[in-house]
Order: C-alpha cells, then structure tokens, then sequence
C-alpha cells in the first residue's frame, strides 16, 4: 500500500510515519518545513519538498506511485493568530485542502484521513462532548476545520471520496521508543511553556486564571498522546478500506487534568520546580473541555494506552533533556 502523509514532517505526522513504515506501508511525505523538520522524516520513507498552494507540485507527490490513501495534517494552528491574520488560515488551511482534495480526484485517490479539531465545538454545551454536539467555532482556525469537514462530506457526496475526520484534544508528548526527538517550534502550549520555564528558556510559565469552577481553580483539558493518535490514524485507515464508509470520531482520553496537575506532573516526574505566575483568564478559554472517545471505541476499537499525564511528561521531558538520542 503507498500512502501520501501531507504535512509529514510534523509533530503528529511524523510518529505516524514512524508506525505506518513498521507495517510495511510505503510512506510518501510531502512538506514545506515551514513548521516541520527534516529530522522527523522517517528512514525508508520518500520525501517530496513542496507546498499545498502549488498545484505542480502536488502533481508530483500524486504521480511518483499510485497513491492508495492521503492523510492530511497541513495546516497552521494557532488560534489566536487566526484571530487577527485570518487570511493566512483561509489560503493554506481552506484553499489548500481544496487544492489537495481536487487533486486526489485527478489521480484517482478516493481515501483522505484529514487531521481535525476539537477547536469545531467551541464552548462545550454538555460534557463529555461527543460527536453530536454542535458545531461552533470560536476561533477563526476552528471554523477553517469545520469548513473542511463540510467540504469533505460534499466531495464524499458528489464523487465518493471516503473521508477520516479525526477530532483531536491537546496532543502532548513525544514518542515512548524515542524514534522522534525534534522539539516544535514557537509552541504555545501548556506542557512545551512549562518545559522550556524549566530549562530557564522562559522566565516563568503564566497560568491563565485560577477562579474557574473546577476543583482547583484553573482549566481541565483532555491530553492525548501522540503514540495514540497514530494507532488512531492507522485503524481508521483500516477502516476505510474495510468498511467503505466515512468516519468521524473524537480523540480524547474522555477524562482531563487541571493546569495545576499538569504542573504537578511536572514537577513530580523531574524533581524541579516550575516558576509560576497567576494571570487573568484569557477570552474563551473555556472551564472544562473532555471529549468522550466512544465513538472510537465503538467503530475503530481504538484505547488510548500512553496518555496517563505522567507517561506524557515523561516522554516530553526525555526529548527536552536529550535523554533520546
């Protein structure tokens, strides 16, 4: 089977990659590296340089082999960003899944597992929140995703493309076998801050309200491994392939840790402490976001297995303090 990973250079992508080349899947990355590394592009894969607002180069990366299936991560995904510089997200993460969308169609490729959000939901209206809830932005980047999704499911209907929506929560760790060990860049997320606050790159890690309605105060979220999203990625392949029909499912661990237990965590698992500052809330963060993962169960058979926040921490740390080589 050959298998085009758009974005494949990636945090996600690339522990995909890594588990797709074990099953002996060929594996055909196509990136800009505007957010990747080289360094994430597995061994015995082939790497094709390009960008999704190209159509020519797209055109190589569908013409090398005879692609079977394209999982699609491309995207930019800083929500506030997309608050103020909309159009950015409009070009690459709309337009480009178009472009890859159309071109799937022109080389004959009718299977897509597109990399979502949970961003879709917005403000949860019940929880844990499932598949059914409504679907209701709050930021510019959480709609180009729900406008994905309803573009896929207008292509599944009009030219039967298959389609893998998969709705991620806060993705954190790196790799339990150390395969990848590429910190991100310019990350804005809870557990890469509180890393580089430890390692004394930040002066201390800002923690945004602690008045919430929650047991301590500050904000819960659902924290799913990345080792986890890959056996995802690969099951609904599967599928795809063995049922025919489109998929849309949440990926959560259907419970979540506060921001004071991820410090914690922290704290516990490297024995040093995290330099806090107790700011204001930030506009529409919301209290409490847990997915119920289900549907996953029930149509995938997918268990979360790494996402313990300790095994999140643990493996985040070894990558932050080169214990993977």
């Amino acid at each position: 089977m050959n298998v085009l990973v758009i974005g494949g250079a990636g945090y996600i992508a690339g522990h995909l990659c890594a588990d797709l080349i074990e099953k002996k899947i060929n594996v055909t990355v196509f990136d800009n590296l505007s957010k990747g590394f080289e360094s994430n592009i597995q061994k015995n894969s082939e790497f094709i340089y390009g960008d999704i607002l190209n159509a020519e180069d797209l055109d190589r990366a569908f013409s090398r082999k005879k692609i079977d299936a394209v999982f699609h991560f491309a995207a930019f995904k800083a929500a506030g960003e997309s608050m103020f510089n909309p159009q950015k997200y409009s070009v690459n993460n709309i337009i480009g899944t178009l472009n890859i969308i159309n071109k799937m169609l022109e080389h004959g490729v009718d299977k897509i597992i597109f990399s979502s959000s949970a961003a879709v939901y917005g403000e949860p209206e019940y929880l844990p929140v499932d598949e059914n809830h409504r679907i209701n932005p709050e930021n510019y980047y959480g709609y180009t995703k729900a406008a994905i999704e309803e573009n896929l499911k207008w292509y599944s209907r009009l030219k039967n493309i298959k389609y893998a929506i998969l709705r991620y929560f806060n993705a954190a760790g790196y790799d339990v076998r150390c395969r990848l060990n590429t910190i991100e860049k310019d990350t804005t997320n809870l557990i890469p801050v509180a890393m580089e606050t430890i390692f004394g790159w930040r002066d201390k890690l800002q923690v945004f309200g602690n008045d919430y309605k929650t047991e301590d105060g500050t904000c819960i979220r659902d924290y799913i491994h990345p080792n986890d999203l890959s056996d995802a990625h690969i099951k609904a392949l599967e599928y795809l392939i063995s049922k025919k029909e489109n998929l849309t499912i949440n990926l959560g661990q259907s419970r979540g840790a506060s921001v004071l237990e991820v410090i914690n965590s922290i704290e516990r698992v490297t024995g040093i402490k995290v330099k806090i500052e107790i700011t204001g809330r930030r506009p529409g963060d919301p209290a409490v976001v847990i997915a119920s993962n289900k549907a996953a169960f029930e149509k995938i058979g997918w268990i979360p297995r790494y996402s313990e926040i300790d095994t999140i921490i643990k493996t985040t740390y070894a990558v932050y303090s080169k214990v993977c080589p």
